[in-house]
């Protein structure tokens, strides 16, 4: 197995994988990377806004969710840990389609941000299952894949009160 290595500046600016798996940099937070890479989501989402519908926005996440699986491998093997917590692009294309459906309304856009959260932090069954059986890129992408499925069915079910 080889070494982990540390994510930093110099590792995100190496490569176009690390740059994307990294967040864009949001995932060399010190503390809690996985809120910020999710936090990270909603400024790029709003510009995706600008081009893009709703629509098209959660469709593009499924070509994000493949570019993923190879950036995030990548990542992985360069930090010799292959979830390690620097890696945040699954959060953030998991997040696209739950923000399309907020739309662009502040309470609605916090309301994805939390609930997926929620689902990603506990990892309920199945997607702890998941979690620990598959490794590598699709392993990394599709446990925050798998988180965001029940946090869309609560946010559908709450968006008529929130505005």
């Amino acid at each position: 197995m080889p070494a982990q290595h540390q994510a930093d500046r110099k590792l995100l600016l190496s490569h176009p994988a690390h740059f994307l798996s990294l967040g864009f940099g949001s995932g060399l937070a010190p503390k809690a990377p996985g809120t910020f890479g999710s936090l990270a989501a909603i400024p790029f989402y709003l510009l995706l806004s600008l081009w893009l519908s709703p629509m098209q926005i959660a469709l593009l996440a499924l070509p994000l969710f493949l570019l993923g699986i190879w950036a995030c491998d990548k990542t992985g093997k360069a930090l010799g840990v292959s979830d390690h917590g620097a890696i945040v692009w699954d959060e953030i294309v998991a997040m696209l389609p739950l923000l399309a459906m907020a739309g662009t309304a502040p309470l609605a856009l916090a309301a994805a941000f939390a609930l997926f959260r929620l689902f990603d932090i506990s990892k309920p069954w199945p997607i702890s299952w998941f979690d620990a059986r598959i490794k590598g890129g699709f392993g990394v992408m599709l446990d925050d894949a798998l988180a965001a499925l029940p946090a869309a069915g609560l946010l559908y079910l709450i968006l008529p009160w929130l505005g």
